[in-house]
């Protein structure tokens, strides 16, 4: 015979609606009850549906994931990393993560609206924030569970639950390792200015730069996509604009990987005639020629504690900290070196 909520309720005394509270782990029901509701339960041999309490909930066990449209290269970057620990948090908690991807921001919404407004997903995990984030706009307007890798921009508020690493005080990090070996003339490759974190990468240039003594050059200062190719376009317009430049600093690792290649093709010697350093420690940086200087975000560590938090937000219960930013900290190797003795002159 089928044991049901109504047979625990009568044993216990308390109602079907804690019961089923207490089943489900809510945190609005206190440990002592969960606890004696729980022995009860197995003593019965209760077997719950789990079919009909998603129905009945709506409750899919499911987190979404959409890759944005500006996430290139997914296999080697940032984003790899990121789902690594958000798939092992999510498998330890017994959730299953949907990944989906969008080659259009207009895409991306639509993908939003299918799985949030389907029911398909408890909770959305959003990474790269973008100024006046449609997406972030949306949850909040459906009021559906949401995290977010990365704040947004300095000038917006962030009135969400995230986890960011201090981007700001990791490229301060850099500009100070490379004016501590000599470098006065600093060239900087930001992603797009519709990014979120661009605008902290720029203030930490500005605030390295002062600290060092030196002067802010905008024309040392160019945009690029994030990618391999962009930051190997990008740097060869700032080498021909400016040759004189000993050391360039890539806002991610895939940027900087595509800057030592252009600098290559032109005849330098990578952290010998110029210095190029990026942002983020992918695994490709460690094992690139040379290797790359860069900046460590805890990115695994990210995608698990952010999974935490979302489940948490899911089951009701308020997480102990939803707005956290990390440390980063400098990994220095063999792209970066003392600044070679130029002649006077250039535009400098």
């Amino acid at each position: 015979m089928q044991v049901r909520l109504k047979d625990i309720a009568k044993l216990t005394g308390y109602s079907i609606t804690t019961i089923s509270r207490a089943l489900a782990g809510y945190s609005d029901v206190n440990a002592q009850t969960r606890a004696y509701i729980l022995e009860v339960a197995q003593q019965l041999g209760y077997q719950p549906n789990g079919v009909a309490q998603q129905l009945r909930r709506q409750i899919t066990n499911t987190l979404g994931l959409v890759i944005p449209a500006n996430a290139h290269d997914f296999s080697g970057d940032f984003f790899s990393q990121l789902l690594r620990g958000i798939s092992a948090e999510a498998a330890e908690q017994h959730f299953d993560v949907l990944i989906s991807s969008a080659r259009s921001e207009e895409e991306e919404l639509g993908i939003y609206r299918r799985l949030v407004g389907g029911h398909r997903v408890d909770g959305m995990i959003l990474a790269r924030t973008r100024r006046r984030d449609p997406r972030i706009a949306y949850l909040h307007a459906q009021k559906h569970p949401f995290v977010v890798a990365g704040r947004a921009a300095p000038d917006e508020p962030s009135d969400f639950p995230y986890i960011d690493a201090d981007s700001q005080a990791g490229i301060r990090l850099l500009v100070a390792h490379l004016s501590d070996l000599g470098h006065r003339h600093i060239g900087l490759i930001l992603p797009p200015p519709e990014i979120a974190f661009t605008e902290y990468r720029l203030l930490g240039y500005q605030e390295g730069l002062r600290a060092a003594g030196l002067p802010f050059q905008p024309s040392y200062v160019t945009h690029s996509d994030l990618t391999r190719g962009g930051g190997f376009h990008a740097t060869q317009q700032l080498l021909e604009a400016h040759p004189h430049l000993t050391a360039l600093i890539a806002a991610n690792d895939l940027m900087a990987l595509g800057a030592m290649s252009a600098a290559q093709e032109r005849g330098l010697r990578v952290g010998r005639d110029i210095s190029i350093v990026g942002f983020d420690d992918i695994p490709a940086a460690e094992y690139s020629y040379p290797p790359l200087t860069t900046i460590h975000q805890p990115t695994y560590e990210t995608g698990r504690r952010l999974t935490a938090m979302l489940i948490s937000l899911i089951r009701g219960e308020q997480p102990a900290q939803s707005q956290i930013i990390l440390e980063c900290a400098l990994i220095v190797r063999r792209s970066s070196g003392r600044a070679p003795n130029y002649s006077e002159g250039g535009d400098a």
